[in-house]
């Protein structure tokens, strides 16, 4: 369960951090209430999924889903460019995020 969770928070991450941008600033207040509550339910997430994961793992596939979502939702979106550099770096990122499960002790 603990994985469950862990993926849901990441997604919650991606959430917030679209809902960021597209709150112009913190000016936009529907914008803001996605973030926040996208923010303290990811947040909750990975504790629970901490409960079983290893702080490395746990903290690592988070932050990585949700740079990866982000990168992602820029590009097919947000009219972000996509380049070789910013497709090799989403591919270690993914790269290092595999390694991490794999060597995952749950």
């Amino acid at each position: 369960m603990a994985w469950v969770y862990l993926i849901i928070a990441g997604v919650l991450e991606i959430v917030w951090a679209v809902a960021m941008k597209q709150s112009d600033g913190l000016t936009r207040l529907g914008h803001v209430a996605i973030m926040v509550v996208a923010m303290i339910g990811s947040v909750t997430l990975l504790a629970l999924a901490m409960r079983s994961l290893p702080l490395g793992t746990a903290y690592m596939i988070w932050t990585g889903i949700g740079a990866l979502g982000a990168f992602a939702v820029g590009i097919l979106f947000l009219g972000e460019g996509l380049t070789m550099p910013r497709l090799l770096a989403a591919l270690l990122i993914t790269a290092g995020m595999v390694l991490m499960k794999l060597s995952a002790t749950e």
